[in-house]
């Protein structure tokens, strides 16, 4: 099973990691409040008459200036910038309405300026802080967690770590105390999606006013495009998407999420031009590099997915899915051993990733390696217990070894988590039958046929279960409904015309051996010397 890229899933570039030190120790969040506390300043808009107009935070750069959200300071005609009642003036150095940042001058600010770190070096699950004055009230720190990186290079952080109204513009800290975004707050159908703008865009923003084009930012293209995954309005995502490529038709973002939602339509050949776009204008984008893959492999264009993977794999050597995704894509070459390796490299760099764990086990199914395949179904179990795939695939290499009781209990469990899948329940009809347990067989492939009536081999087999039970008026029933769902099954048409001799059915018995003649005549021809010696 493959993982779906998203709009949540964008990149992290290599080219932005950072020098670590050899050791590096994460302070508490004690320390982090500490370390960063004299660094966040309140920042306030006045209208004309010297009245407050809107209210936030701020950060305290190594300049000495005031970096802050646009929208804090929108439409103010002067600032103020400070700590509890100390406030001093400030003047607008810069604006950059696209990324939302605003660069404040503030002559005689007092504080600790912040260490510098990298929104890029940055990876989902790492602890982040984040510290703001809401209400221009005394400082706050909630801690969290990075919970998606979106976009990049560099990329705009989603965390858990709670954002109160009155905190944007205030800093996101890494486990270091080191500045790796500007807090802002979104809010989207009655969610609460927290989000921070990348420490790198403050370098990037110039002196002077740089309006925002088509009256909307990057972040807010962005940030709507993320909260319609989120609701999974995927109408609304695509149409979202197709005005942003409209609107900003060199933004490889853009083109990225009107590929994500093509995808989530199934519309792989629609979705294959955006992302071949976003490469064009941002060729180091290893999600979109995947995502081309994932279009490319779902088309059935496996070597097309495999370059495509590969892409992804050169620019982020530790982006885990890619890895998986390009083993799932040899698997479905048969180069098994070449999907061993690639999951090996997935399980590497996340030893959790119960979906590689599982794909391993397959491919090591494939190569009869029954020993090793067990080892990995049952680590992919360790990490997610009720992983019904993973059950019915042990169930399945135990049936290859004949442990036929373990068998069964791993299809149990499977059948547990998930009672809905008739491919476990064939397979527990089948080891029912190789022990002879017909009447549990019945039961097994009956259930496996009200989930599926279209079933084919579980009709088949059903068959097979009655012939041995010589119920060969149920025999046959089972196998005309299999051969109506699947007429050029040469086997069931051998079944079907033995169970018609042994009924005592002699015409109906050589017309299926005249049907069986086109299809394999060598079987034709077995099955009439049976009819008539």
């Amino acid at each position: 099973m493959m993982n779906i890229p998203s709009v949540l899933k964008l990149i992290v570039a290599l080219f932005f990691l950072a020098t670590v030190p050899a050791q590096v120790y994460a302070l508490t969040p004690d320390q982090v409040f500490d370390k960063v506390k004299d660094s966040i300043v309140v920042v306030k808009s006045l209208n004309a008459q010297g009245k407050l107009k809107g209210q936030g935070s701020g950060v305290l750069l190594p300049s000495g200036k005031i970096a802050t959200n646009c929208h804090v300071v929108e439409g103010g005609d002067s600032y103020q910038v400070g700590r509890g009642k100390q406030l001093v003036r400030a003047t607008l150095y810069a604006e950059d309405g696209d990324k939302d940042i605003c660069i404040l001058d503030a002559e005689g600010i007092t504080g600790k300026p912040v260490q510098l770190g990298k929104a890029a070096n940055l990876k989902v699950g790492a602890a982040v802080y984040a510290v703001g004055a809401p209400q221009g009230l005394e400082l706050s720190l909630s801690d969290g967690i990075v919970a998606q990186l979106r976009g990049g290079p560099p990329p705009l952080i989603q965390t858990t770590a709670a954002i109160s109204p009155g905190s944007s513009g205030g800093g996101l800290f890494d486990g270091e105390g080191r500045l790796v975004g500007l807090t802002t707050l979104y809010l989207e159908g009655g969610q609460s999606l927290n989000f921070a703008i990348p420490v790198e865009w403050i370098g990037e923003v110039k002196p002077g006013l740089k309006p925002v084009a088509e009256g909307r930012s990057q972040t807010e293209w962005l940030k709507r495009a993320i909260a319609l995954e989120e609701i999974k309005d995927w109408q609304g995502l695509l149409d979202w998407c197709r005005k942003w490529t409209k609107s900003d038709p060199e933004n490889a973002y853009a083109w990225y999420c009107l590929g994500v939602a093509y995808g989530r339509f199934k519309r792989n050949d629609d979705a294959i031009e955006p992302y071949r776009q976003s490469i064009r204008i941002n060729p180091e984008n290893a999600f979109a590099w995947y995502g081309l893959g994932n279009a490319y492999d779902n088309l059935k264009r496996y070597d097309d997915a495999i370059k495509a993977y590969r892409q992804a794999i050169r620019i982020d050597p530790d982006y885990a899915s890619a890895w998986h995704n390009i083993g799932f894509t040899y698997g479905n070459l048969k180069r098994y051993d070449d999907a061993i390796k690639a999951y090996r490299q997935a399980i590497r760099i996340d030893p959790e990733h119960a979906k590689a764990w599982n794909n391993l086990g397959n491919a090591y199914d494939n190569l009869k390696r029954y020993d090793d395949a067990i080892k990995a179904y049952r680590q992919a179990l360790r990490i997610d217990p009720d992983y019904a795939d993973a059950w019915n695939n042990l169930g399945i290499v135990y049936g290859n070894l004949t442990r036929n009781d373990d068998a069964i209990e791993a299809y149990r469990q499977a059948i547990r988590i998930d009672p809905g899948d008739a491919n476990t329940w064939y397979n527990l009809g089948n080891t029912y039958g190789r022990l002879k347990r017909y009447d549990n067989a019945i039961k097994a492939y009956r259930q496996a046929i009200r989930i599926d009536p279209e079933h084919a081999s579980a009709w088949h087999n059903l068959g097979s279960v009655y012939g041995n039970l010589k119920h060969y008026d149920d025999a046959i029933e089972a196998y005309r409904q299999a051969i109506r769902i699947d007429p050029g099954d040469a086997n069931t048409w051998y079944n079907l015309g033995f169970a018609y001799a042994l009924f005592g059915k002699r015409t109906a018995a050589l017309n299926a051996v005249r049907e069986l003649r086109r299809l394999d005549p060598e079987k034709a021809d077995k099955l009439f010397n049976l009819i008539v010696p």
